[in-house]
């Protein structure tokens, strides 16, 4: 370099040696916080927006840069670095590093068809997730819990209940403040809630969970929406304008989810901004200009900002894509389906692994169990050896007990042959008093019948009886009557007494006094035929009660004798004296104790 720097002077003698020393350009550093990386670069002072933004646009490896911008912070608002100036020549902070925030300027319409990069879709997800997180964007609690959901599948994968234990999401930040403190419930209620649904997204790689993500988020009312203080008129109230990918939407201050008025980009023709005035034309010539007020200046060229690049975006989605869009779509495809591909064969080779580590589980299980069952067997054998001495001398000690217990059951035999003839006699005997027994018991029968029969005969006999003595007792009554008439009578002729009749009765007068025997010869025959009657019924009724003391006695001694005979064995079973067939032991009990009980009464 020198030799040729020398050869240059020697033809180009206006040329200095002091130009042998070149000047090194004067630098200055720089701070770019991505929402995921901080990154310090040293830039040129010549350098522009563009320069700068290029340079950490291929430093993340991000090809989609017309949905990003640098921002800065300037006193109470922000603005976004211009491209086309140099970047000292802008109002930014002159504190060196100077602090870039490197964040999206504009959304898209639908995620899913304009977000193609990976790290396009993952930048867009931590800022959209950070601003529902600091509530600039509204969301509701149910909707929050599905993107919790969402969130907590994009950074830990598959839910593992034996990895994933109750508390592990505890030190993230996952549902906005507003939704905590809306209901009373505590951390473990809301990680519960969101670990159901998170279960349910078993499958779902990071870059589709953190898609599905923006494609709930880009549902919700403020979604993509920057918000700025205007007046309709210098004296207005003051309201608010909306600027989006669909166009200019005008809010009450208190109301930032329900535009009273909206302009889409395909219904303005023209938006104009002189000064702190902004005018609005729509393409329907019919339709009243809009005019609203900004009291910012530096408020003002960013709505402008904002306007020009939200339309152009808007015309360009309306356009055929370029040729580089084209190229990053068909690679973003090809990359996708390379992921799934790979994903694919990594479940199958999971799969593999998981069978293989059942299988060897499995194995290694079927090895304890084999060698449980060898030291069982072992311990088995052991014991069966021990089981064979001890049984052979239980069979010798056996072999002496059953000589023992034959010797016993020829005894028995003979003892059994002994009970059946007494068995044998006792059936005997029992059936000769079962015969006895009937046998009083129809004599029973019999007495009670002739008991009824004299009962009703000496009924009779007494109203026999009853009638001649109120037969008697008249014929006296007469006689007294007639005596009374006739006495006048006797007394006057004075006749001499009258002979008494020969069987005692008869009338007989004496001086001043009758005396009248009246005898009733059939009253003392059935006197008599009374009293011979009770005393034959006496006769009876002792001689009656005699039989039965009698049967009394046998029965006793027969029971006496069954108690003592007792049970006895027939090969080797033992059985109870059969009692008698033609009726019940109740029933013969009940009648024999009710006829004793009559008789006896008797």
């Amino acid at each position: 370099v020198f030799i040729n720097r020398f050869f240059q002077v020697a033809h180009n003698p206006n040329m200095s040696i002091l130009g042998l020393k070149k000047k090194q350009p004067k630098t200055f550093k720089v701070k770019v916080i991505t929402m995921d990386a901080e990154m310090e670069f040293s830039c040129e002072v010549k350098w522009k927006g563009k320069d700068l933004f290029d340079l950490v646009c291929r430093t993340i490896g991000l090809r989609e840069t017309w949905f990003f911008g640098l921002r800065y912070t300037l006193k109470d608002t922000y603005a976004w670095l211009k491209p086309e100036k140099r970047v000292l020549d802008q109002d930014v902070p002159k504190e060196f590093p100077i602090t870039f925030h490197f964040l999206a300027k504009f959304f898209p319409e639908k995620v899913e068809e304009e977000l193609v990069q990976e790290i396009t879709q993952h930048l867009f997800f931590l800022q959209v997730k950070k601003q529902i997180l600091d509530e600039e964007i509204f969301c509701s609690p149910e909707a929050s819990v599905l993107l919790a959901s969402y969130a907590v599948q994009a950074k830990y994968g598959d839910y593992d209940p034996n990895f994933h234990k109750p508390g592990f999401l505890a030190q993230d930040e996952l549902l906005p403040k507003r939704v905590l403190m809306q209901y009373q419930m505590t951390p473990d209620m809301w990680e519960e809630k969101i670990t159901a649904w998170y279960a349910e997204h078993r499958g779902i790689p990071r870059d589709e969970a953190e898609m599905d993500y923006l494609k709930i988020a880009q549902d919700l009312e403020m979604y993509g929406v920057s918000y700025f203080s205007i007046t309709q008129n210098k004296k207005d109230t003051e309201l608010l304008l909306g600027v989006d990918a669909q166009g200019l939407h005008i809010y009450n201050p208190n109301s930032k989810l329900n535009p009273n008025k909206s302009f889409p980009w395909s219904g303005i023709r023209n938006i104009s901004y002189s000064e702190k005035e902004f005018t609005i034309k729509p393409l329907d010539k019919k339709k009243e200009v809009f005019k609203f007020y900004s009291s910012q200046l530096r408020v003002n060229k960013l709505i402008l900002q904002l306007c020009i690049g939200n339309h152009d975006l808007f015309m360009r989605r309306r356009k055929v894509d370029s040729i580089e869009v084209q190229q990053m779509k068909a690679q973003a495809k090809e990359e996708k389906a390379r992921k799934k591909m790979e994903r694919q064969i990594l479940a199958r080779e999971k799969q593999m692994r998981e069978e293989a580590e059942r299988a060897k589980e499995e194995m290694e299980r079927r090895l304890f169990q084999i060698q449980d069952e060898a030291r069982l067997a072992n311990e088995a054998l052991i014991r069966s050896e021990e089981t064979a001495d001890l049984l052979a001398e239980k069979a010798q000690i056996a072999e002496e007990e059953a000589k023992l217990l034959a010797h016993k059951a020829a005894e028995a035999e003979q003892e059994r042959q002994r009970l059946e003839v007494t068995a044998l006699k006792t059936k005997e005997e029992k059936r000769l008093m079962e015969q006895k027994m009937r046998e009083a018991e129809l004599l029973a029968v019999k007495l009670v019948e002739e008991s009824e029969r004299r009962s009703k005969e000496a009924d009779h006999l007494k109203q026999d009886l009853n009638e001649a003595k109120d037969a008697e007792r008249r014929a006296k009554q007469k006689l007294l009557d007639i005596t009374k008439t006739t006495y006048p009578l006797i007394a006057a002729y004075s006749s001499p007494p009258l002979p008494l009749p020969a069987d005692g009765g008869g009338l007989n007068l004496e001086t001043g006094s009758i005396r009248i025997d009246f005898k009733d010869t059939d009253m003392k025959r059935l006197s008599m035929e009374i009293e011979r009657e009770r005393l034959e019924y006496m006769e009876k009724s002792k001689h009656l009660q005699d039989q039965l003391k009698e049967l009394k006695s046998e029965i006793e001694s027969l029971k006496l004798e069954e108690q003592q005979a007792g049970i006895f064995s027939h090969r080797g079973e033992t059985r109870a004296c059969p009692e008698p067939a033609y009726l019940p032991q109740s029933t013969r009990n009940s009648s024999y104790m009710a006829q004793m009980s009559f008789l006896e009464e008797v």
